[in-house]
């Protein structure tokens, strides 16, 4: 394990270890601004999956898996409603899936061994055919199980953007960043971080009268962080000027844990989530990205100086999750104050619910069975561990209100692959209009999410935390 003095080395690494040091600026950073994404939309792709390098500080250069060469991978960049193909290489020893998170495709070009989509052999390739839709910030990831080897699936590098480009206009802005959150080096502890207390305790209606006192399992932990491919401390800091409206697509492409961001004396003013525009934009101080979710916002550059965006979590952020922002003709040491106390809402980005609620409901309830498996614990879902064969069946054309039952001690970012849901109720809050692919359900929470089943077809529901996926926090819907 990792110690606070490792820690302490890799600061100074970075450039961060005295208070009033200077931030380095050694590299441009991946995906800092457009131009380092193509400027048109594709129809033909390829990604070679291989060892690559990670320079997240001068002296801290991370061997890991990634595609073309990088991490993140190459931003892909497509028109919605246009064929497209994505050519992938392996060139690794071991059987890949590369999932296209967030796009209504049929199973066999998902990326999910659990639906039947066919492995990218080892050193072999595979070619992905599908329309990608709908419009709006999407990624790709690998979707290999990886249990208790830490460097496979998505421990890996192997993540990157992908935009479909729809009809609409998100708005005018003056720059365009794509920020991936990640961590690096995971291990394993039975003294894990819990970021979850950081939101203000909401409703626990699924806290159980007696709390299980089992010895829990260990689970995954980081210390190393970075947004893109580089730690706080490194790379180049984003310059703006006064009165930019400058647009942010982020991203938690973690496997470990939700992550909070918070940039001082600015509001995020958040127009989209999982890609898909918020009945009401709403402007808050610190945003909250469980593992796999997105969010699209714009900042308006109102406080001139130099400050650090990042986790309001000091070990987190010092440990490298955070960039610079700069003003123009601004030289000074980079700024942070402590972030609000604040509480992560869905709902305010919702509108009042005008439907009535579907008649059809499937409801599943999700339980930790500490070191069910050893020394690493498991899950059931409605009592049962996966497979869940022909439990939850599905109807085509029906719309569903699926209940999730959150009866573990974490927050959990549940993903439902190939469609798209409708957050109905969560902190005991109704609403309307929200349309995600993944959704975190607070500790011993519960939320109602509706979809319509209409992507026929095997379909994977699981927790995006790779460590609970892989030990059974995971179930197939299928059709009738």
């Amino acid at each position: 394990m990792r110690s606070s003095i490792q820690r302490r080395d890799f600061l100074k690494l970075a450039g961060l270890a005295a208070a009033g040091s200077r931030l380095g600026a050694q590299e441009t950073q991946s995906f800092l601004s457009p131009s380092a994404a193509p400027d048109v939309a594709r129809t033909d792709f390829k990604l070679e999956i291989g060892t690559v390098t990670v320079d997240l500080a001068p002296n801290r250069i991370l061997s890991t898996t990634g595609y073309n060469g990088t991490s993140p991978g190459p931003l892909l960049r497509m028109k919605e409603g246009v064929p497209v193909t994505v050519n992938v290489t392996n060139n690794t020893d071991i059987p890949e899936y590369v999932h296209f998170h967030g796009l209504l495709i049929p199973s066999e070009v998902d990326g999910s061994e659990e639906e039947g989509t066919p492995e990218v052999p080892p050193h072999g390739s595979r070619s992905y055919k599908f329309t990608p839709t709908p419009a709006g910030t999407r990624w790709y990831h690998t979707h290999t199980m990886s249990m208790d080897d830490l460097h496979r699936g998505s421990y890996t590098g192997m993540f990157g953007f992908l935009i479909v480009e729809g009809a609409n206009n998100p708005g005018t802005y003056d720059q365009e960043h794509y920020l991936a959150l990640r961590d690096w080096e995971p291990y394993f502890s039975n003294q894990a971080m819990d970021n979850d207390d950081l939101d203000a305790t909401g409703p626990q209606p699924e806290r159980p009268a007696v709390l299980d006192t089992r010895q829990p399992g260990v689970e995954v932990q980081a210390d190393v962080y970075s947004i893109n491919d580089k730690a706080l401390g490194s790379g180049e800091p984003i310059r703006v000027k006064q009165g930019d409206r400058v647009m942010f697509h982020f991203l938690n492409a973690s496997a470990i844990e939700n992550r909070h961001l918070y940039l001082p004396g600015h509001k995020f003013n958040v127009i989209a989530l999982d890609g898909n525009p918020v009945p009401t934009p709403a402007a808050v101080d610190v945003l909250l990205l469980g593992p796999g979710e997105r969010i699209d916002c714009w900042v308006e550059m109102n406080q001139p100086g130099v400050w650090i965006m990042g986790a309001p979590e000091d070990p987190v952020r010092e440990g490298g999750l955070g960039i610079v922002i700069e003003y123009a003709n601004q030289h000074r040491t980079p700024q942070w104050t402590a972030a609000p106390k604040s509480s992560w809402d869905y709902t305010i980005f919702g509108k009042p619910p005008t439907q009535p609620a579907p008649t059809e409901t499937l409801d599943m309830i999700f339980e930790k069975i500490p070191r069910g498996a050893g020394i690493f614990n498991t899950f059931n879902v409605n009592g049962k561990p996966y497979p869940h064969d022909r439990e939850f069946v599905l109807k085509q054309g029906t719309r569903y209100r699926l209940t999730f039952h959150n009866r573990t001690d974490d927050a959990h970012p549940l993903h439902l692959h190939r469609h798209q849901f409708e957050i109905a109720e969560i902190y005991g809050k109704p609403t309307s209009g929200i349309i995600k692919d993944t959704v975190v359900v607070p500790t011993y929470g519960r939320a109602s999410v509706d979809f319509t089943a209409d992507q026929p077809g095997l379909t994977l529901f699981h927790c995006h935390i790779q460590m609970h996926m892989d030990y059974g926090f995971k179930a197939l819907l299928r059709y009738a």
